[in-house]
């Protein structure tokens, strides 16, 4: 059974760097074929792709997102990680990450973290 978990900070002030991690069980990150996601949903607002990073470890952003965001991943730990950097209020969303497979459909999700943006 797959299992992805997110973590990180719940509070983050604004202008700082939001960082969160999500570790995976069940599967490695580097296998071929499968994607790891960012996806972000803010208060009245639909779900938001930020960006993803593959099994080959290139990363791939949302033009809405790429000039302030970054994804990595550690294979050591099966992990992987999202900042966004200069964050405001705006940013204040429940986080996930998701598996993709290659034909870009989802099947694996974290059950989210909430993150607010606020001094």
């Amino acid at each position: 059974q797959v299992q992805l978990q997110e973590s990180g900070p719940g509070l983050v002030n604004p202008s700082q760097t939001l960082s969160l991690s999500c570790t995976v069980s069940g599967a490695s990150i580097r296998s071929k074929g499968y994607y790891w996601a960012w996806i972000r949903q803010s208060p009245g607002k639909g779900l938001e792709w930020m960006g993803c990073i593959g099994y080959s470890g290139m990363s791939e952003y949302s033009p809405s997102f790429k000039s302030r965001t970054s994804i990595s991943r550690d294979t050591s730990t099966n992990q992987f990680t999202l900042q966004v950097n200069s964050v405001t209020p705006e940013d204040t969303a429940v986080y996930y990450c998701v598996r993709f497979r290659g034909d870009y459909t989802h099947d694996y999700w974290g059950q989210g973290t909430q993150v607010t943006v606020s001094s």
